[in-house]
């Protein structure tokens, strides 16, 4: 499918078509602020609830639907089909490596704020599961899709000992401001298990996390800061509340 034209949330038809950052629908004269790109593929074992939630309705035209057969093609996928202003949903926490790509590949110099529970800094020789969804932060920035110094790491409580070891070497932190310096966009990475297990059905669930609210503050504050260039939601299982939740944080985020 075309970036240029999308399926349309209100009507179902693929009469949505790109106007600035947004889209305009044809067919029903609906207006959006992003396009959505889907991305149902979860790189680990027993991630299948994870790639069933990103078909989670959100209000939003579809541009794409990425189920590619390896990670570095649903990189590379995601990245060709990223809409001017996207919302990817995933899957797993490896749907950001192409969106990051995707930026960056505009000539932006793109900072990365990550909100969620663990640092998915690991590698294969230091990941304790061999999860590839533990490793996509890491492997954002070793591919040179984001510095390390442009990269804020928030609402982390469930980090390896390599992790940490790895942010003190290379800088990496919870400061917004750090990030955000000398930067040209910014993209927002935000699994679910950031948030408190008892506001969100997530696949990894960390007790002591943030509130609802909490997490639309973090976002409103960013959008202030700067406008926020794409957002990608990931980590989510199918939960009844959930497309209610993931609507307010967009809006926070500018969206």
């Amino acid at each position: 499918m075309s970036r240029l034209r999308a399926r349309c949330p209100e009507c179902g038809t693929l009469t949505a078509v790109a106007v600035d950052e947004g889209y305009e629908c044809h067919a029903c004269g609906r207006a959006f602020a992003a396009g959505l790109v889907r991305v149902p593929r979860a790189w680990g074992a027993g991630g299948e609830q994870m790639a069933e939630a990103a078909w989670t309705p959100l209000p939003y035209p579809e541009v794409a639907v990425v189920e590619a057969g390896t990670l570095g093609q649903q990189t590379d996928e995601i990245a060709a089909a990223l809409p001017v202003r996207p919302v990817v949903l995933g899957g797993c926490c490896c749907a950001h490596v192409g969106a990051i790509a995707g930026l960056a590949r505009r000539g932006w110099r793109v900072a990365v704020v990550w909100l969620d529970a663990h640092g998915d800094l690991n590698t294969p020789e230091t990941s304790p599961s061999g999860n590839e969804w533990g490793m996509p932060l890491r492997a954002a920035i070793e591919a040179g899709f984001v510095r390390a110094d442009d990269v804020a790491l928030v609402g982390a409580r469930n980090l390896d000992p390599p992790e940490r070891e790895y942010m003190t070497a290379v800088g990496i932190d919870d400061d917004v401001e750090r990030a955000l310096a000398g930067s040209d966009a910014l993209y927002v990475a935000f699994d679910a298990d950031v948030l408190d297990p008892s506001q969100v059905a997530c696949f990894v669930p960390e007790p002591d996390g943030l509130s609802p609210a909490a997490a639309e503050a973090v976002l409103r504050d960013l959008a202030g800061r700067m406008p926020v260039a794409g957002v990608g939601l990931t980590g989510l299982v199918p939960g009844a509340g959930n497309e209610a939740l993931l609507a307010g944080l967009l809006a926070a985020a500018g969206f």
